[in-house]
């Protein structure tokens, strides 16, 4: 089997999946980060298709950010809460985790539990 990122967000305050969560896969290189993809979790909080697979999956620096701010702002919002504006005042804002991809043949899975004031992260399998 070849290579894949995937990730997977847990909305630790809600107890549930964290659906339509915004996020970039960035790639370093020698001279500038490069934007590879933006996706959105699904209801399960997961993405329909792995972030890189295969031959695109190479070995170097990457960059997940999730745009946590925008998600909460849209959580309370729907839960009837008055949300904070696009500026307002959301403790994260943009979860960067950078991270390292060693053997692209292997499955990198970059999990995020997040909750308004914190998060965490791990390699998942």
């Amino acid at each position: 089997m070849s290579g894949r990122l995937t990730t997977h967000v847990l909305d630790l305050s809600l107890g549930k999946p964290a659906a339509g969560m915004s996020l970039q896969l960035w790639r370093f290189g020698e001279v500038m980060p490069a934007l590879i993809c933006e996706a959105v979790t699904n209801s399960d909080g997961r993405l329909d298709a792995p972030l890189l697979a295969g031959e695109e999956l190479l070995a170097g620096s990457y960059e997940l950010v999730f745009m946590a701010g925008d998600y909460f702002r849209s959580a309370q919002a729907g839960a009837g809460g008055e949300a904070a504006s696009r500026t307002g005042s959301m403790f994260l804002e943009h979860i960067p985790i950078r991270f390292n991809i060693a053997d692209p043949s292997e499955h990198y899975h970059v999990p995020l539990l997040v909750a308004p004031g914190g998060y965490s992260t791990y390699r998942g399998s």
